[in-house]
């Protein structure tokens, strides 16, 4: 990836792409990643393939349309395979494509950084929360 030689922003540009855009692809498929829905589907996709049903109640607290839309924007993306079995009942399988494989691994280590680092966090909200209520009766 290259990263963008403006002196004000090291956000990073990859070729003709944008990040700064709203409709930017690149962005587009990083807010998909990222998702509230997107990143527990990769994580949980890292383990193993999953059945909808299964996925769902791994995952838990997802509504069926949710996932079933998460499902196809990752699919749409290429991070997600869809596979249809010709069999009754009909079965489908979902699994991570070498694409999602890479973006699941990053987002796992973001969620492990983000469970190390959580005492940290609490603290940081604690001091916040803290500061803003001195503030507030002192005013």
């Amino acid at each position: 990836m290259a990263v963008s030689t403006q002196a004000v922003s090291d956000k990073p540009s990859v070729g003709k792409y944008d990040i700064g855009e709203a409709m930017c692809p690149y962005r587009l498929v990083l807010e998909h990643v990222t998702s509230r829905w997107g990143v527990l589907v990769l994580i949980e996709l890292l383990e193993r393939p999953y059945r909808f049903s299964e996925l769902r109640r791994a995952i838990g607290r997802v509504s069926e349309k949710m996932l079933t839309q998460t499902l196809q924007t990752l699919e749409r993306d290429g991070l997600v395979h869809r596979d249809a079995k010709p069999v009754i009942p009909p079965r489908v399988d979902y699994s991570l494509t070498d694409v999602g494989r890479e973006a699941a691994t990053q987002v796992r280590a973001l969620a492990v950084w983000t469970e190390e680092r959580m005492d940290d966090v609490e603290r940081a909200r604690r001091s916040y929360d803290e500061a803003r209520a001195s503030r507030a009766r002192a005013s």
